[in-house]
């Protein structure tokens, strides 16, 4: 594992407050069978900043710390840290939102499906209903927050700078588009 530099802790460290205070600040559906976390849209941060990952974590594990679901605070954070690692890891800028919406319409989806009906019979009909409604929430909040994210970023030459060179090369041609 690499270690990370002071710049990198402190760009982490700079996310997990602004993710934690976007979700306990704003005064839309956080929590809720149907939501749509503002701050959701930041995780397509790791396509272009890996240090983004811990950040995005820890501050996801502070705001799901004020959520109802109990499990939140366990497989919400969890499911955030899987989107994040899978975005890091996306070749193509367009695709970086969809791991989130997967992986919280499926995980939170199922936690909020379990929280509501356990193991009963009807968790497969309320896990497509709840699936639905959060990978909507979350796809709202990737896709268009979080594409205006991508895209303000890297036509913005403080943070273009901080681009790995390899992933700079990987989106040549993005620029004009």
């Amino acid at each position: 594992m690499k270690r990370m530099t002071v710049r990198e802790v402190s760009l982490a460290a700079v996310i997990a407050a602004v993710y934690a205070a976007l979700t306990l600040f704003l005064p839309i559906p956080q929590y809720d069978y149907i939501q749509v976390r503002v701050a959701e849209a930041m995780t397509v941060l790791p396509f272009f900043f890996p240090a983004a990952t811990p950040g995005l974590f820890i501050g996801c594990v502070i705001a799901n710390l004020f959520s109802p679901f109990v499990l939140d605070i366990v497989f919400g954070s969890l499911a955030t840290l899987l989107a994040c690692l899978w975005t890091g890891r996306m070749k193509n800028r367009w695709l970086a939102p969809l791991p989130p919406v997967v992986c919280n319409a499926v995980i939170v989806g199922g936690e909020i499906t379990f929280t509501q009906v356990g193991t009963a019979s009807a968790f497969w009909k309320v896990f497509a209903f709840n699936a639905f409604t959060v990978g909507f929430g979350e796809l709202l909040a990737c896709y268009v927050f979080g594409g205006v994210l991508l895209s303000v970023l890297y036509r913005t030459p403080v943070c273009r700078a901080q681009i790995a060179p390899e992933r700079l090369e990987q989106l040549r041609g993005f620029s004009e588009r």
